[in-house]
């Protein structure tokens, strides 16, 4: 991968958001549309945002519900399945195995910002 500068990094707005609801998106074997709370957007959050994401192999809808993730804020919005999906969450990858990012504590909120 080539070396990004920080004014590059500085373009990503990445947050903190809460899984409300997931659910599997129909007729897909991968796909889980995520429900997220970003903050309150009285507060510099985002409200609500759905994401598009095909984590399935790995988890249950029912087992993201509650977690604390890290997403992508500022991704173009796209159509995956009939479904726009509004940001990016963010995952490792390895030897067949994924593991979401998420937070080591409860100490931030919902859009609060990362980085």
């Amino acid at each position: 991968m080539p070396t990004i500068t920080y004014n590059d990094f500085a373009k990503l707005d990445l947050r903190v958001a809460t899984v409300k609801q997931a659910e599997m998106v129909p007729e897909t074997d991968k796909l889980i549309k995520l429900t997220l709370d970003v903050g309150d957007e009285a507060e510099g959050g985002l409200g609500e945002r759905v994401i598009v994401s095909s984590i399935k192999p790995w988890y249950k809808p029912e087992e993201l519900v509650g977690r604390q993730i890290i997403y992508l804020a500022n991704l173009e919005p796209r159509e995956i399945r009939g479904v726009v999906s509004q940001g990016m969450l963010l995952a490792a990858e390895k030897d067949d195995r994924l593991s979401l990012l998420a937070l080591d504590n409860d100490q931030m909120k919902p859009g609060d910002k990362v980085g």
